[in-house]
């Protein structure tokens, strides 16, 4: 019968194999830049394009204009939608990933400064908070710092270029 203390290390042990393993490094930042670009292309594609049931340009630059106070409107709709849905596109991709991770950082940083920070962290009954915002920034830091890995177009692209 083994000792709790043995179970115990053993158990660190294989959370210490699977720390620096290269395909479990690869696996989590797919898995995470499934997710930024599962959110953000809806989202943007809200914005842009009124897809998905959402509004268009038109209502979402009445909304930067009027609540967020980004002047102009229309301007400010657009820039957003297209980080939101190409930049999401190309972090799901794997094209450009670190370049288009910090655009969705600066995309959230920017909602929380101009709408949600004022409703504190989970928001009220005025708004929602910035809880999402900070998750969805931070997983995307994530991706921009350690890049898109292995599995990615980056990767293939390059590996055709060398050939």
């Amino acid at each position: 019968m083994t000792t709790l203390t043995q179970r115990a290390n053993h158990v660190r042990e294989q959370i210490r194999s699977t720390r620096d393993a290269r395909v479990s490094r690869d696996l989590a930042l797919l898995g995470a830049r499934i997710g930024l670009a599962w959110v953000f292309v809806y989202h943007g594609a809200r914005t842009l394009f009124g897809a998905f049931g959402g509004s268009g340009i038109h209502p979402q630059a009445v909304y930067f204009a009027h609540v967020a106070h980004l002047q102009p409107g229309t301007f400010f709709a657009v820039l957003g939608g297209i980080i939101e849905c190409f930049g999401a596109a190309a972090v799901g991709l794997g094209i450009l990933g670190r370049l288009a991770a910090l655009g969705l950082v600066g995309d959230m940083v920017m909602a929380m400064i101009t709408v949600t920070f004022s409703n504190g962290v989970i928001g009220d009954s005025a708004g929602s908070g910035y809880e999402l915002n900070v998750a969805l920034a931070a997983l995307a830091l994530v991706v921009a710092i350690l890049g898109t890995g292995r599995f990615s177009l980056d990767v293939v692209l390059l590996k055709l270029l060398r050939r």
